[in-house]
């Protein structure tokens, strides 16, 4: 199957007065119609710059260019002009951002907002593009949906907030939606409502959503693959259950010993040791290895490439443990013990 969209070697800096930081670090993925890549990793990792990067409405300054490829329908979005890149971003690859609370525009209605798409990208005016708001709210399961249309965003809760930003983004099917932590400050059960409606419209449409998000729960019920990212670089990717059933980054395996579960005693979480680097003092070698229990002497110096895992199912590992020598093999089986428990 040919993906939907290419990434290669996607590079992000920004320039802050004399410093020049790189948040996306030469990252590499494929999206595929009809299926969930989620990103996953720690606050500042580079997730959301990732996406930021990919729709390119980074500030700039301090952003410089984006570098690399990112490849939709046989064209480097990073080399299209602005006008070009308009015509795709809203219709063809659409996001839906962080928080609804600041991303809708607080003194204009929500028809207003909706009818502000459809006439840029669907030419849509007057009455069509009124009806056409009132659909894409109806199909998000918003009742009442043309007496919606007259609200301001004060006056819905947070779920609907969300509901709205996921109508906006779906008003023109697009190929790719890309998902920034959709559930962040919702309540349980709206999480599993917001989900369960994010799930049921790309089966609908067959469109290939990357997902954003910190929250294993959501990655295990969302996703088809996965990348774990660290200090802006991809340190483990893989199909969703390599990385649930044999994670092979120490990272990953910090992870997954960090989350709280039924078989732990109260307040005996496994935290990952440590602080994760700013960028202005990045490790050399290894960007975990201040963190990592089975540092070696090579991880503090080499550059670190990805170690193929389960070559039949793509699974790599940004980590000097699987280079097969006797030290990294002996570390390995300790890591290993680790896994049996998790």
């Amino acid at each position: 199957m040919e993906p939907i969209l290419k990434v290669r070697n996607l590079k992000t800096r920004l320039k802050i007065g004399n410093d020049i930081w790189t948040v996306v670090d030469n990252l590499n993925f494929d999206l595929f119609h009809g299926k969930t890549l989620a990103l996953v990793g720690e606050s500042g990792c580079g997730k959301s710059m990732t996406a930021l990067s990919l729709m390119r409405i980074l500030p700039n300054p301090p952003a410089l260019p984006p570098e690399g490829e990112v490849i939709y329908q046989g064209t480097n979005l990073l080399a299209l002009s602005e006008k070009e890149m308009r015509k795709i971003r809203g219709a063809k690859i659409a996001m839906i951002f962080q928080d609804p609370m600041s991303s809708l525009n607080p003194v204009y209605t929500i028809g207003n907002q909706l009818v502000e798409v459809a006439e840029l990208h669907l030419d849509l005016y007057g009455t069509d593009a009124l009806n056409k708001a009132a659909e894409v709210l109806t199909n998000v399961g918003i009742t009442n949906a043309k007496q919606r249309l007259n609200d301001y965003p004060h006056q819905l809760s947070g779920g609907l907030k969300q509901r709205v930003m996921i109508a906006m983004a779906l008003m023109c099917e697009p190929d790719v939606l890309i998902a920034d932590e959709p559930t962040t400050a919702l309540d349980v059960t709206v999480q599993a409502q917001v989900l369960k409606l994010i799930r049921e419209l790309q089966e609908k449409s067959g469109m290939a959503l990357l997902l954003i998000t910190h929250d294993m729960g959501v990655v295990s019920e969302m996703a088809d693959d996965v990348i774990v990212m660290y200090t802006a670089q991809g340190v483990e990717k893989g199909n969703a259950d390599d990385i649930f059933f044999e994670c092979a980054h120490p990272y990953t395996v910090g992870l997954f010993q960090s989350r709280p579960s039924l078989q732990q005693q109260r307040g005996k979480l496994q935290p990952i040791p440590g602080q994760v680097p700013t960028f202005q003092h990045m490790p050399s070698g290894c960007r975990f290895h201040p963190r990592c229990p089975y540092v070696m002497e090579k991880c503090k110096k080499e550059v670190i490439p990805d170690f193929i895992i389960l070559e039949q199912q793509n699974h790599t590992a940004k980590c000097v443990l699987y280079d097969g020598t006797e030290e990294s093999e002996l570390n390995l089986t300790r890591l290993n013990k680790v896994k049996e428990t998790l």
